[in-house]
Order: structure tokens, then sequence, then C-alpha cells
């Protein structure tokens, strides 16, 4: 489902990364979240491509939505 995105025990602490790369999806998706162009992510880090971007999107939303819980209102 995820292609571009690789877990290794060895790399990073087994935190997820981009193809291999030492670059985590954390990373990335929180550059996106500072408010940070594609263009500007691609800047910081050149072995990435547009794609790499979108699909960390991609497994940050779905990671997400395997955690969801309802949200708690009121007292």
């Amino acid at each position: 489902m995820f292609r571009r995105i690789t877990v290794d025990a060895k790399q990073m602490g087994g935190a997820p990364c981009i193809r291999g790369l030492r670059i985590p999806v954390s990373t990335v998706v929180g550059m996106v979240a500072d408010g940070l162009s594609e263009d500007e992510i691609l800047k910081a880090y050149p072995d990435l491509v547009r794609e790499d971007i979108r699909e960390a999107l991609r497994y940050a939303a779905e990671a997400v939505r395997e955690r969801e819980k309802p949200l708690v209102t009121g007292p």
C-alpha cells in the first residue's frame, strides 16, 4: 500500500522513513504542518521527490485513521 515508506529496526530506531533514506515521515509531515511548501521541503531534502511528500501525508493519515477514537465532549 505504501511503496515509498520503509520501516527498518536498524535505521532511525525503526521510525517510518522515506524510501530507506534517513528522512522520517514525521519530519516531512511536520514540515507540511509548519506551512512549508513542497518546493521548500524539496530544497531542504534534495533526495525527495513530490510523490514522497504526498505518500508521507497519506501514511500519516492512515496511521491516525487506525487510531481514531470518539471525541469526548462535555464534562
